[in-house]
């Protein structure tokens, strides 16, 4: 069973040079037939910001008390209600936040989504779409967010010929 409620405060929050460093996960799965099967078609799980005017990543602060693959985790099971490995780094961004005006440092992570929760910490306060690449693009509001989907996008299609040869890849979990 998982804790249903989402952390809060900044008393554990990390920061660098004055950068507060947040953590997010781009979940993902492979399309499922109606007949069971699973093809080779992305998806991608966005979810509304709090305020429910956009549409992103589950992402967060990252705290003194955890790894950042941890807390990548927890975000994305706070936020999103999604559990699953935590892949290898998709890269770092700085940006400025539009509503608060300050500076950020944010790492991404691919998750590879094993179980979808019915009950979640912020299931009341967000919601959760599956939606194709394409579409997730669209709709994403964070242009670092849209760039750490096309790595994943670009690392995956490589992944699928290396699986093929029994070539292994990045895993964190």
């Amino acid at each position: 069973m998982s804790c249903l409620v989402s952390r809060t405060g900044r008393e554990l929050q990390r920061y660098d040079e004055g950068r507060r460093l947040v953590v997010g996960c781009i979940p993902y799965r492979y399309k499922s037939g109606d007949d069971g099967t699973v093809n080779d078609e992305l998806e991608v799980l966005v979810i509304t910001s709090q305020k429910g005017q956009g549409m992103m990543f589950p992402k967060g602060g990252w705290e003194l008390d955890e790894s950042v693959e941890e807390a990548a985790s927890r975000e994305s099971l706070e936020e999103a209600g999604v559990r699953g490995h935590v892949e290898c780094e998709l890269g770092r961004w700085n940006f400025r936040s539009k509503r608060h005006g300050s500076f950020y440092e944010g790492y991404m992570f691919p998750l590879l989504v094993e179980e979808q929760l019915d009950l979640w910490p912020e299931k009341n306060v967000r919601r959760r779409i599956w939606m194709t690449v394409n579409e997730a693009r669209e709709v994403c509001q964070h242009w670092w967010m849209k760039e750490a989907l096309d790595r994943l996008v670009d690392r995956l299609n490589p992944r699928r010929h290396q699986q093929e040869q029994n070539v292994p890849f990045c895993s964190l979990s």
